[in-house]
């Protein structure tokens, strides 16, 4: 099923606001073992967020034109993720936690801008 226009437009502008990470910031973060110890693991091996963050490195260098429904799906989880997660924040420094590292995999720097 298509999407909408205005839906899909409100979607990837959402998403490009959000993702705060650059994708070569983004590939950089992915490539530390903070990253690869967040979030959760299936069966021991890669977590959810971290796979999420090479696709979303993928995303960002996508022409928005040629982006396909499935593309503009995942950026909708994106964002979802991403505002659930930052409703969530800790008290405290969260420089160097688990919570900053989530997001982080997920192309949101919590931190980036203050």
């Amino acid at each position: 099923m298509t999407e909408h226009r205005g839906d899909r437009d409100e979607t990837v502008a959402e998403f490009k606001k959000l993702v705060n990470l650059t994708p070569r910031q983004l590939e950089e973060w992915l490539e530390r073992d903070e990253s690869e110890a967040a979030g959760q693991h299936k069966d021991g091996g890669e977590s959810t967020g971290h796979a999420s963050g090479r696709r979303i490195v993928d995303l960002l260098r996508t022409s928005a034109s040629d982006l396909s429904d499935d593309d503009v799906a995942h950026m909708r989880k994106v964002t979802g993720y991403i505002k659930r997660h930052l409703a969530q924040r800790p008290s405290g420094d969260v420089a160097d936690t688990t919570w900053r590292h989530s997001l982080m995999n997920w192309g949101h720097d919590p931190l980036k801008g203050s």
